[in-house]
């Protein structure tokens, strides 16, 4: 049965929206990269695992930053991943930095930019030093709308920057007595009590950035909500407004609720059949009153029970064959 969608669209264009193309060189490549490894049991089995993992949203555990952002599922699958393998550190209550959330980042993505985990704690941290702590549910929400919208984020910073200068980004709209180009600019006194600019000149600006950025933009009638709620707001102002927003998130689709945040009913139960598969580690669930008073011990290192192909990559390219450790490890 197709979908709605599917039915109203040409097949180029349903294509084309779901980045079909984009999967099929991506499997192509690692085909061509690992052939002799996949020719022990097909070529058809290795699309089909492929495919499977796309869907599930684990094509893009370990892979380059340039895979992860290539499109929007790729990006909500990252988002979701992200959540589920570190949960427990909201769970826990503990408190990162923005150092140690961006190496939480590079366990699933190696060469993430430290850039883009800057600016999204700078939507936590607003005038705060970069080194204050953070709690998880905080940083995640901000780095969901920095790293799903950041080049809708990018033109809005530029279109908030005209508007703080004086400009008009908006060339198409002709001008009248009331437009924003015929009103008085505030004196010097005045522009130092007024804070960021005015929210409804604002959406007029983002209202024709929205239709250009279909893909990679929040739905303008939520914008417009945000927006509605106040007369002028910064920058800033207006992506902790975005982070915050229940139907921003709901619409993007990757996260649960924040007051779901911390809870996984799939993965709590995974983790405790996988750990329940190593001989004389005491879970916390199994452990009975007398488990406190042993001394902590480390878990035995376990493989993976299975491995995709196409996330399989040569160590002996990779490695340099090192094993002296850096001075970070002691910090």
């Amino acid at each position: 049965m197709l979908s709605p969608e599917r039915l109203a669209l040409p097949d180029y264009e349903y294509l084309a929206q779901r980045h079909v193309l984009t999967y099929v060189e991506d499997a192509v490549c690692q085909l061509l990269e690992n052939k002799e490894d996949i020719s022990q049991y097909g070529i058809a089995r290795f699309f089909t695992e492929y495919f499977n993992s796309v869907c599930q949203g684990t094509h893009i555990l370990f892979r380059e930053f340039s895979f992860i952002q290539a499109t929007p599922h790729n990006r909500a699958s990252f988002l979701r991943a992200f959540w589920r393998c570190f949960r427990t550190v909201g769970k826990n209550g503990d408190l990162l930095t923005m150092r140690e959330y961006h190496c939480l980042l590079q366990l699933l993505c190696p060469d993430f930019p430290l850039e883009l985990t800057q600016k999204a704690a700078r939507i936590v941290l607003m005038d705060d030093a970069m080194d204050c702590l953070m709690s998880f549910s905080d940083f995640l929400f901000a780095f969901q709308i920095q790293f799903y919208y950041s080049e809708f984020l990018e033109s809005v910073a530029a279109i908030y920057q005209d508007l703080l200068s004086g400009k008009n980004p908006n060339t198409v709209i002709v001008p009248t007595s009331s437009s924003g180009q015929h009103r008085q600019r505030p004196s010097a006194g005045e522009a130092s009590t007024l804070e960021g600019v005015e929210a409804a000149l604002f959406y007029q600006c983002l209202e024709n950035l929205c239709d250009r950025h279909k893909y990679s933009c929040p739905p303008p009638a939520l914008v417009k909500e945000v927006l509605s709620n106040v007369q002028r707001l910064t920058f800033y102002g207006f992506l902790v407004a975005l982070s915050k927003h229940h139907g921003i998130n709901q619409a993007l689709g990757a996260l649960p609720d924040k007051g779901d945040l911390m809870h996984d009913p799939a993965m709590d139960e995974e983790l405790e059949r996988l750990l329940a598969q190593i001989p004389g580690l005491v879970t916390s669930v199994t452990a009975g009153p007398e488990a406190s008073c042993l001394p902590p011990r480390t878990p035995p290192r376990v493989g993976s029970p299975w491995r995709p192909l196409h996330l399989a990559r040569k160590v002996d390219t990779e490695s340099d064959g090192s094993t002296e450790e850096t001075d970070e490890s002691e910090t």
